[in-house]
Parts: structure tokens; sequence; C-alpha cells
């Protein structure tokens, strides 16, 4: 199997629109019906590249049943995941492809407004990413009646504060709106009550440059790669303790194995492999007996492992499993919004007990409240944040509770 695709990222560093055809995947959709460019999307079996993993095709489906003269397309860079960096590169490197996947779709659905949503720690790239869409501007690929269709839409960016809720489309639809970065209660969902309260279809970076390599490359080009429930490709972040971390396009179906020692050529210092965490810090742990599972959705689902974003951080047997659970749960606790008691009161006294165990100077209550504590947190938090903070601490204690509950000298 080749070891990395590039689908997605064939017009990696292509400075110009000039230079990667003048926008041939948006060139193909304006002379397609609309219901036809939603329907090569549906083909393609693209799911949700955000961790959210709903079908794209469906959505924009959804989207499009709104006739309302106002309607947004957000594109959501606040990629504040822990071990995830994929939409920074695809930002960094191609982002015609983010903004003609935004173009394309808003001629789909009649989107009128687009805004790129772009998190506190990317600042750096606004300047450039201006020059890209001014550039546009000067080519009428944005503003009044685009290329001569019916279509007038333009993107303009918004810059988030540096919170990780705000990655959450209702978290920062509220942002946007002036208001604390809190998640909304649902329904309404934002395709019909989003930004302003008008329809609005909230899609992550890498799922509006797959939208352009779609129809620009046709559907079926697309799912040449992949199987058959997981067609395609995946822009996957590969970090942590591997010789040669980075952003790499792979085809679904590739091993955990293959990732980490063909394409990551290794663990660091010819350590063995201890876990990996799958998605980012919101998922459970990897453990070596896993390392052979298809990277696919339902090969992962099968070991309870949601994709999520896609990231993939490597740990080596250098490293002590509380200190790494320590450290994810400072993450959460620090990101709480502190809307729901869950998730606000639940992170603390889950880091207080991970440092009593750090110390081995834990009580038998410990040992039965955290698991209580955890498992409330996962069912009754109100957003994903809470839902799935404790996911890798769980999946440590019911894998490798040896590991947990030791005592420390």
């Amino acid at each position: 199997m080749k070891k990395t695709i590039s689908f997605i990222t064939e017009n990696f560093n292509k400075s110009s629109p000039d230079l990667v055809g003048g926008f041939q995947g948006f060139q193909r959709a304006i002379n397609m019906e609309k219901e036809d460019i939603i329907q090569e999307i549906v083909l393609s079996g693209l799911k949700g590249r955000g961790g959210a993993k709903y079908p794209t095709g469906k959505k924009l489906m959804q989207s499009a049943e709104h006739h309302d003269k106002e309607k947004y397309i957000i594109c959501n860079a606040d990629e504040g995941e822990p071990g995830t960096f994929k939409d920074r590169e695809l930002l960094l490197h191609d982002p015609y492809g983010v903004f003609e996947g935004m173009l394309i779709a808003a001629f789909a659905i009649n989107a009128s407004h687009g805004i790129l949503y772009l998190r506190e720690e990317y600042k750096y790239m606004i300047d450039d990413l201006k020059n890209a869409l001014n550039h546009m501007r000067s080519l009428n690929l944005l503003g009044d009646r685009i290329l001569k269709t019916e279509l007038s839409f333009d993107i303009s960016i918004f810059l988030g504060a540096g919170a990780y809720i705000c990655g959450e489309e209702t978290s920062l639809i509220e942002s946007m709106e002036g208001k604390p970065g809190r998640p909304r209660i649902k329904p309404p969902y934002t395709l019909e009550k989003g930004l302003f309260s008008k329809p609005t279809l909230v899609n992550n970076v890498a799922t509006f440059s797959t939208i352009s390599a779609i129809i620009r490359n046709g559907y079926e080009e697309f799912i040449k790669y992949g199987t058959v429930e997981s067609p395609g490709t995946k822009l996957i972040s590969l970090c942590g303790n591997v010789n040669k971390p980075g952003a790499y396009e792979v085809p679904f179906g590739m091993t955990i194995r293959e990732i980490i020692y063909d394409i990551g050529e290794g663990i660091r210092n010819g350590n063995s492999f201890k876990f990996a965490q799958i998605g980012g810090v919101s998922g459970p742990l990897v453990l070596p007996k896993h390392i052979d599972t298809p990277f696919s959705y339902e090969d992962l689902n099968e070991i309870g492992v949601p994709m999520g974003s896609g990231a993939i951080i490597v740990v080596d047997s250098d490293n002590d499993i509380l200190d790494y659970l320590d450290a994810v749960q400072a993450f959460f606790k620090h990101e709480s919004c502190g809307k729901c008691t869950p998730c606000r009161e639940g992170n603390r006294q889950l880091l207080n007990i991970l440092s009593r165990l750090r110390e081995g100077k834990y009580s038998q209550e410990d040992t039965i409240n955290i698991e209580k504590i955890a498992k409330t947190m996962k069912y009754a938090s109100f957003c994903g944040l809470g839902q799935s903070a404790p996911a890798a601490l769980l999946s440590a204690i019911e894998h490798c509770p040896q590991e947990i509950f030791k005592r420390r000298d």
C-alpha cells in the first residue's frame, strides 16, 4: 500500500489560484446543477473532518433546504485539540483549497456570507490569508456575481480569543455574536438557526479542502482510496515520540503500526510503543494490543476509539502513564467553560485524585471516586468537552489499572 497520498494536498505550496488552474473545482461546480454538486459529495462518502464524522453530503443537502435570503458558511479553524495541526498545514500551504471548498458549498446551498473562524494562536497567518482573499476578489472569485454566475459571496476572517471550547460549533457562534463561548442547547441546530439566528453551515478546514478536491477530481477518484465504509483519504497529525512527526495524507485502511513505523519511521531512541491517543487528548488510549488495527472509522469503532480529528499522539515506554493523564486532565480543567457542574467540578476533582495517585498517597475512597466522577462526567456533562475529558483516564483504568493504582516509594 502506498504510504502517503496527494489528493487533498496536491496543491500544497502553490501560491496563487492562477497556479492551480483557476479554481478547477469551482469552475466545474458552476457548470453543474446544484443538486448534482451535493450528490457528488454524498457519493464520495465524505464525513466531517473535524471529529463529529457527520456525512458532509447530508449536511449540505439539509442546508440547501433552507431558503432564507441570508445564509452563512463558517469554516471552523479553531484547531485547539492538543496534538492536532492538520488545519494549520492546510491554511499555510493551500489556503485557496480551503476557500474554494467554501465557494463550492456556497454555490450549492445559495449562501450569502462566508467566515473563516481562526483560532487566536494562528493570528500570525492573518496577513497571508487576507492577501489570498484579496487576490481572489481581484479575479472575481469573491464578490458580486462571481464569474458571471448568480452567486454573490464574500469571505471575512474572525479571530477567536483562544478558548478550546469554541471548537464546538455553537460555542464558536456564541463567541462571534459577542457572548461568552459556551455551547447552546440543541435543537434548534445551526443549519436552521446559527449565526444571528440565520441558517448556518459550519464545517472544518479539512472538510472544505476535501470538498474542493472531490469536485475538482471527481468522487470516483476519491473512493479509489480507503475502505468501503471509510472511503478516501485523511490528513492526519502524527506527533509525540516518533522519529518523523508531521501532517500526512493517508488512505483509510492503513494500520496504526504502519502509520507509526513506516510513515513516522518508528519510536524515538529505539524505545518501545506504550500507547497512543487518536483524535487528540479527548480519546481513549490505544494500547499495544491494538496497534495492528486499521485506521478507519469502522475498525477504530470496533475497539471503542473514535476517529476524532485524526491526530495520533504516540507515547513511548519512557513515559509514566500517570504523568501523562495528569497533563491531559490539567488541560481540560483549564479549558472547561464552567457552564455545567459535572465538567467544571469533575475535572478539578480528577486532577486532585491524580495528584495523590502520582504521590502514592491515595486512599481506597480515591480508587472508587476517580472512576465514579469520570463516568458522571462522561454521561452527564452538557457538551462533548466534559463528556470526552475523562476518556483517556477511563480507558487506562479499564486496561492497565496496575499502572494507575500502585504505591510509590
